[in-house]
C-alpha cells in the first residue's frame, strides 16, 4: 500500500463493540507475524473466537492501561496495548504488551499512529518481541529502544518463543 493512496487511519481506544473483530485481526496478524517462527499445525489452533473473549476483558482494564485500534473506513486493521510493568525484574514501571499490525498496512506509518496512541512522548518502558523478528526490532530502534540483553522463552500456542527484552 503506497502512502500517497492510503485512506485515512483513525486510531482510537478499544471498545467493547471491537472484540470480535480484534480477535480476528488478532489471529490473522499472528498468522502473519509468526508463521517463520511457529508451526502451521500450531497456528491452525488460533481462534479467533477465543482471541475476540480476551478482548472483552482487555477493553476493560482501566485507566492505568492504554488500547488502541487502528480503522480504516470502519475496520480494525491494527492494535496496541500498554499498561503496568508485569515482570517482577521489570526495568521501568511501564510495559508496552503489543502492536499488530495486518501485513498489508505495514511501511504506512499505521505502526507509529498505534505506537503514539499507547506511549507518551520519551515515557520510560520496556517490551518483549521475538528474537527473530528483524522488522520489529528495527521499528523499536527508532522509537528509541535498546537491547538490555534479557531473554526469555515464551509459552506460544503449545511450542515456545524465544523473545528478547528492548527498554527505553
Amino acid at each position: 500500500m503506497s502512502a500517497e493512496a492510503q485512506p485515512e487511519i483513525i486510531v482510537r481506544p478499544v471498545r467493547d463493540v471491537d472484540a470480535e473483530a480484534l480477535g480476528r485481526v488478532h489471529a490473522q496478524s499472528w498468522h502473519e507475524t509468526y508463521d517463520h517462527l511457529i508451526s502451521k499445525a500450531a497456528l491452525e489452533r488460533i481462534s479467533p473466537k477465543r482471541l475476540a473473549e480476551l478482548w472483552v476483558n482487555w477493553a476493560r482494564q482501566g485507566d492505568d492501561f492504554h488500547m488502541s485500534a487502528a480503522l480504516v473506513d470502519g475496520e480494525i486493521i491494527g492494535f496496541v496495548g500498554s499498561g503496568p510493568a508485569r515482570d517482577k525484574d521489570a526495568p521501568s514501571l511501564r510495559e508496552l504488551y503489543f502492536i499488530y499490525l495486518l501485513e498489508a498496512w505495514h511501511s504506512t506509518g499505521t505502526g507509529q499512529k498505534l505506537f503514539d496512541a499507547a506511549v507518551e512522548k520519551d515515557e520510560s518502558l520496556y517490551l518483549w518481541v521475538a528474537e527473530d523478528n528483524p522488522r520489529a526490532h528495527r521499528f523499536y530502534e527508532r522509537n528509541g529502544f535498546r537491547l538490555d540483553g534479557a531473554t526469555h522463552t515464551e509459552p506460544f500456542l503449545g511450542e515456545t518463543l524465544t523473545e528478547v527484552r528492548f527498554v527505553r
